[in-house]
C-alpha cells in the first residue's frame, strides 16, 4: 500500500511542480520592463552616449518602459544596435526584475580621413562615422583615400597606432594614387616619404635610427624631407 502512494504522489508532485514553473514564466512573461540601462563595456570615450542608445532602442521597438516583457524582441533590439557603425559590439538581455540592459563596446578609432569627406578608421580597418559627442585625437589620413579603398590605408594606421614611437610624432598620413604614402611628424613639420607599405618594419626601424641620431646631435630642425622607399639607405634632403 505504501509503495502504491509513493507511485501515485511522484506523478502528481511532477504534475504540480510542471504548474508551478508555467505559472511563474507566464508570470513573468507578462511583467512589465521597469527600467532602462545602458552599459559600456571597456574604454570610457563616449563617441555615444546613453540618450543616443535608448532613442535607438525606441525607435526600434517604439519605447519599452512600462511594455510587457513578453512583447519585447531581443534580437530585434541587439541587430539594430548592431547596425549602428559607431557600435562594435552590443548584447540586449532583460532581467527577471525586468531592468532592460544594453552592453555597449565601441568601436575604436585610430585615424581620422580628412578629405571632402570627414571619417574615421576604426582598429578593424573599417568605417566609423564622426561623433558630436567626442573627437579622438588620432593621426589624419588625406591624400586619395576614400570609403572604398580605405583598407590600403588602415595597415599603415595600425602600424602608427601600435608602435610608441610613431603615436607620438606622427600627425597625418598621406595616400598617393601610386599607392605610396608621406608621414608628417609632429616635430618640425618634417615629411618621410614610405614609399608602398613593403618591408615597412625595416623602414620604420630607419626611421627611428636616423631620428634618435638627429635629435642627439640636435639637427632635426635642419631636414625638410626623409625618404625611406629604398633598401637601407634613408636618404635626407635638407631645408
Amino acid at each position: 500500500m505504501q509503495v502504491k502512494l509513493r507511485h501515485i504522489k511522484l506523478p502528481f508532485l511532477a504534475i504540480a511542480v510542471a504548474g508551478l514553473f508555467a505559472f511563474s514564466n507566464t508570470k513573468n512573461a507578462k511583467r512589465e520592463v521597469s527600467n532602462l540601462n545602458v552599459v559600456f563595456k571597456g574604454d570610457q570615450t563616449m563617441f555615444l552616449t546613453t540618450e543616443n542608445v535608448s532613442k535607438l532602442l525606441i525607435q526600434n521597438q517604439q519605447g519599452v518602459i512600462n511594455k510587457p516583457k513578453e512583447i519585447i524582441d531581443l534580437n530585434r533590439l541587439e541587430s539594430a544596435l548592431n547596425t549602428n557603425q559607431i557600435i562594435k559590439d552590443a548584447q540586449v538581455y532583460l532581467s527577471v526584475d525586468g531592468v532592460l540592459t544594453a552592453e555597449i563596446e565601441q568601436k575604436r578609432p585610430i585615424a581620422r580621413v580628412s578629405t571632402n569627406a570627414s571619417y574615421y578608421i576604426d582598429e578593424q580597418g573599417t568605417y566609423m562615422p564622426l561623433s558630436s559627442n567626442y573627437t579622438a585625437r588620432v593621426p589624419l589620413v588625406t591624400g586619395v583615400v576614400n570609403k572604398s579603398n580605405i583598407s590600403h590605408v588602415a595597415p599603415l594606421a595600425r602600424k602608427v597606432d601600435g608602435d610608441e614611437f610613431l603615436k607620438s610624432h606622427v600627425i597625418e598620413m598621406i595616400f598617393h594614387e601610386d599607392q605610396t604614402f608621406d608621414l608628417r611628424l609632429r616635430n618640425n613639420n618634417l615629411k618621410v616619404h614610405i614609399g608602398t607599405l613593403s618591408q615597412l618594419d625595416k623602414k620604420i626601424n630607419n626611421l627611428k635610427a636616423f631620428y634618435q641620431k638627429a635629435a642627439k646631435d640636435s639637427s632635426l630642425a635642419t631636414y625638410k624631407m626623409v625618404n625611406l622607399k629604398f633598401d637601407n639607405q634613408v636618404i635626407c634632403t635638407k631645408k
